[in-house]
């Protein structure tokens, strides 16, 4: 037997424990064209909140009682398929549980790459990284010389947009919460940072951006969205990649400067990674190439143990993590 994580109830706003079950169960036998695979490696995400609602979505919601899912890196250790061998690491979205049977298909081989760690493919190798990749250059267009402002810049794609940013000769001022995490998003690169935590965002970012911003890549919504539409200097571009502050609230959003839009002929463009799965080459060739000279850096947050997986997840909703949140199984 296995064990994984079941939603048994919809959370009504901030997830609770008693939301979840941690339940033995028995993954399968091993079909034809099936592999067994241990989990090494689970990625938990703020988009995963949103499945967890009853609602018509680009991702289903989670079935209630039945074992969650979420990416994760394995290591097979049984295979019906003669593409998948014993040992082989793979990436897969069988998460939230220790082991998983599932169709070959339905797996990706790691490719070996000399000084990257498996779970780079959940961070700054896959999901993560290529959320910040599309969505800074494809949905908000930016280019050389853009000013650029970023929320959540702390966090597992906004770091990596931050990076990205620097590598493609733009400006870059990122928001985060507290001391630490501000040092964190400035040793990344970033020409100014903008602390939530320390007084109202749009005051800051006003003075650390006197000329306006070109683009806002938000993975916030809330007061950041509302200053950057502020602040937003004539055909500038907003990249809508997530609203963390609102995920768990029963009230709509209100933003005081959404006329601007008009005035300032903006663009606001929401998007999300399988947009764009035609394109990976790209980004796989543009993102190992700036891992391999050190220009994007990756800083993760691990917890151990499956046990300990709503303690990682919950964490993302108070700030718990510095980079991408992993579980370390």
């Amino acid at each position: 037997m296995a064990r994984a994580w079941h939603l048994m109830r919809r959370p009504n706003g901030m997830p609770v424990p008693e939301d979840f079950a941690l339940k033995d169960f028995d993954p399968g036998a091993l079909g034809d064209g099936m592999v067994r695979v241990a989990n090494r490696w689970l990625s938990v995400d703020p988009y995963m909140r949103g499945r967890m609602n009853d609602v018509k979505s680009y991702v289903p919601p989670f079935a209630l009682d039945a074992p969650m899912e979420g990416g994760a890196v394995g290591e097979v250790i049984e295979s019906n398929d003669p593409g998948f061998a014993p040992g082989d690491m793979v990436l897969h979205m069988g998460g939230w549980r220790d082991e998983t049977v599932a169709p070959a298909t339905s797996l990706n081989k790691l490719p070996p790459i000399p000084g990257v760690e498996p779970q780079a493919f959940l961070g700054n190798l896959g999901l993560t990284g290529g959320t910040a990749y599309f969505g800074l250059l494809d949905a908000a267009s930016a280019r050389e010389g853009d000013i650029v402002f970023v929320s959540a810049a702390a966090g597992a794609v906004g770091s990596a947009v931050v990076q990205i940013a620097k590598a493609r000769g733009m400006t870059v001022i990122g928001s985060a919460g507290g001391a630490d995490k501000c040092d964190f998003v400035r040793s990344l690169g970033a020409d100014a940072v903008v602390d939530y935590k320390a007084g109202p965002v749009l005051k800051q970012l006003a003075e650390a951006a006197p000329k306006g911003i070109d683009v806002y890549f938000d993975n916030v919504g809330g007061e950041h969205l509302d200053a950057a539409l502020a602040v937003a200097r004539k055909d500038g571009r907003f990249a809508i990649c997530g609203m963390i502050d609102i995920y768990n609230e029963a009230q709509p959003t209100s933003l005081r400067y959404i006329a601007r839009i008009i005035a300032m002929r903006l663009r606001l463009k929401g998007f999300i990674y399988t947009d764009y799965l035609g394109q990976l080459g790209d980004f796989y060739r543009d993102m190992g190439g700036w891992l391999a000279t050190g220009q994007v850096k990756s800083r993760d947050t691990v917890v151990e143990g499956l046990d300990h997986t709503l303690d990682a997840f919950l964490g993302l909703f108070t700030g718990a993590n510095t980079g991408k949140m992993l579980l370390k199984l």
